[in-house]
């Protein structure tokens, strides 16, 4: 009789793990779970159908990717690095050691793969199909945009300096914290006369706020930013071809949402439970 219960108590464990990661829906043949859908909800914290909705907008894109045969290796990801650390007017050896002092590297590098990839299918998918900015667009969002454009001058910040990278990061979250470990000075800085390294991190953090922490001479250092002063508008000659990326992208954006709302209403979408 207990072999018997055993048994039933078995096959109810069986069939319920069968249901949980059984097939909710497929999307041209290409299957979602049960589980895929409870993950998302869980990781988003969103409901049921926006978690599908997110799911198959998912799949979509990678059915797209893999239509398209787009790939992108190592090499295209070392190249794309080149030319940010060569846009931030620094070498490739500091920018990366930069970057990994700020962020995990490897998530950097993978996020750059998958923005390359997005790049590609772009243009396998909009190519030819987008309006091209004129000058006239460029000016148009120059006058329109002038805060994205606004350079201090100088830059009055508290320098501090740690040989312990602990200390900072512990003085980052409580501002008050009194360390012996960490040496403090208030300077202002012309924007003039920084070298590549600090004028991106100046210039890529706000007033009243702490920067990364960076290493540099063989301490770890970190600014806190209270003032930028003598702020100046950057000459349209100087950023027109980043106004030009960021309309076409903005313009790329849309296409996309509208190309795959069209292709989820063509898709082979069928819900099973």
């Amino acid at each position: 009789m207990n072999k018997i219960m055993l048994n039933i108590v078995f096959c109810a464990m069986n069939l319920y793990a069968g249901l949980v990661n059984a097939i909710a829906i497929t999307v041209n043949d290409t299957p979602i779970t049960l589980v895929d859908i409870d993950k998302e909800m869980e990781a988003q914290k969103i409901s049921k159908n926006k978690a599908v909705s997110i799911l198959i907008d998912k799949i979509l894109y990678e059915q797209e990717i893999e239509k398209h045969r787009i790939h992108i290796d190592i090499f295209d990801v070392d190249n794309y690095i080149k030319k940010l650390a060569l846009n931030n007017q620094m070498n490739v050896l500091d920018f990366k050691s930069l970057v990994r002092q700020q962020q995990n590297y490897e998530t950097f590098k993978e996020n750059i793969r998958k923005q390359l990839i997005h790049q590609k299918l772009i243009s396998a998918i909009a190519g030819g199909k987008l309006r091209i900015a004129s000058k006239e667009d460029l000016q148009i969002y120059y006058n329109n945009h002038q805060e994205q454009f606004k350079i201090a001058d100088t830059i009055d910040v508290v320098v501090y300096i740690s040989k312990d990278r602990d200390e900072l990061t512990q003085l980052k979250k409580n501002p008050l914290l009194q360390s012996k470990k960490i040496n403090s000075q208030n300077i202002s800085m012309k924007q003039s006369e920084l070298n590549a390294q600090t004028k991106y991190i100046l210039n890529s953090s706000e007033e009243k706020k702490f920067t990364a922490i960076f290493a540099q001479d063989k301490n770890y250092n970190m600014f806190f930013i209270k003032k930028k002063k003598n702020i100046t508008v950057l000459l349209f000659e100087n950023v027109k071809d980043q106004i030009f990326q960021s309309i076409m992208q903005e313009r790329e954006k849309d296409y996309l949402k509208e190309y795959f709302e069209v292709l989820k209403i063509t898709a082979d979408i069928r819900i099973l439970r």
